[in-house]
């Protein structure tokens, strides 16, 4: 995907190349126990709501002023995750992250505003990766996606993201 701008950067053509929202938890409150069976389920759009979430997923209404009220994931680290493990049998869902896209770095979008599409959203922190990416992908994936986990972000307007190219713009 084209990047936009120069060292100042301030917006990026992305694109959005899945999405993905969850009724249940698979991994939390289960160390030393086996997952439980909550799949991520492909969307073509999903519903944001300022300060709740992705309407039908498992951290919608979760905690007041939750930090991962939307996750984000980057389809090159996917890649270049693939490539490093010779693995090709899985898809991005086992990151267990809402919103995959390629075009942008998204550690450069924690601590800032941004928007794509008509949706706001707060980068607050990198989503890390915890022990469980070694069973849900392969051993050794979560050293390897240490500072790639993808994002952790607010929702702070209401609105839809949908497959396909969208236009990533830094609001602060």
């Amino acid at each position: 995907m084209k990047r936009l701008g120069e060292e100042a950067q301030m917006e990026w053509e992305i694109e959005i190349r899945h999405l993905y929202r969850s009724d249940g938890h698979r991994f939390v409150g289960r160390h030393g126990k086996q997952p439980l069976d909550f799949p991520m389920t492909v969307c073509e759009q999903i519903e944001c709501i300022s300060g709740k979430g992705i309407v039908g997923d498992r951290y919608f209404d979760y905690r007041r002023d939750y930090k991962g009220q939307l996750t984000l994931f980057s389809y090159e680290v996917f890649q270049d995750l693939n490539q490093h493990f010779g693995i090709d049998d899985r898809g991005p869902q086992v990151f267990r992250r809402n919103v995959i896209v390629s075009g942008v770095d998204l550690n450069r979008l924690i601590g800032r505003t941004f928007r794509i599409g008509g949706v706001e959203l707060s980068g607050v922190e990198e989503a890390k990766p915890c022990y469980w990416m070694n069973q849900a992908y392969c051993e050794g994936a979560e050293a390897w996606l240490r500072g790639l986990g993808g994002l952790r972000a607010r929702i702070l307007t209401d609105g839809e993201l949908t497959l396909g190219r969208e236009r990533l713009e830094i609001v602060e």
